[in-house]
């Protein structure tokens, strides 16, 4: 993803970001404001990138017989707000002002129904395998874009919010470098 900056519209909409609406989402409870930015990790089949299954996945058209793992999986009716690729490509499912239905049974500092206050955001990884620099790029660049439209203080893996539950996005996801690059502001050159 090229873009530096990324902005979000009134609805909930990054326009730089590949749109693959999902069924699967609602409206928020009415008066609920977005605090919390989920982070998860999702390979279909598990381990393996770059496939048609996640978002086949979220947009209930994955094949139960076009792989053993899906047959365990195509029948849930499931959703992010975004999906950020290996390479860094950026994908929205759900509108931001729409609740996605990525935390399932979950609660943070005291809430539940985290689907409810926050947004979903989908790293293509697993819990052991280290995630690339154009993810975490992407994903800072995203996340300070959230925090730009909605109140969210809080960042925290699906592993937080449903622990026992999850595992994502696992110890291979580094927070350091994420809040890092987060709170990173760009400088730009002085032109002379």
């Amino acid at each position: 993803m090229s873009v530096s900056r990324l902005s979000i519209d009134r609805a909930g909409v990054v326009r730089a970001a590949a749109q693959l609406p999902s069924p699967n989402c609602d409206d928020r409870p009415a008066q609920t404001a977005i605090t919390l930015l989920v982070v998860h990790s999702i390979s279909l089949p598990p381990g393996r990138f770059g496939g048609p299954g996640i978002a086949e996945l979220f947009t209930n058209r994955l094949d139960p017989a076009a792989h053993p793992y899906y047959g365990t999986v195509a029948h849930l009716r499931v959703s992010a707000h975004f999906l950020i690729g290996r390479d860094g490509a950026l994908t929205q499912f759900v509108p931001c002002a729409r609740r996605a239905w990525h935390a399932g049974p979950s609660s943070w500092r005291g809430r539940e129904d985290c689907n409810d206050f926050s947004i979903g955001v989908e790293l293509e990884g697993t819990d052991d395998l280290p995630y690339e620099a154009a993810q975490y790029e992407v994903l800072a660049r995203l996340t300070r874009a959230l925090r730009r439209r909605y109140p969210i203080a809080d960042l925290a893996g699906h592993s937080d919010v449903a622990p026992g539950r999850k595992t994502d996005p696992g110890p291979a996801f580094d927070w350091a470098c994420f809040r890092t690059l987060v709170a990173a502001v760009r400088v730009r050159p002085a032109r002379g």
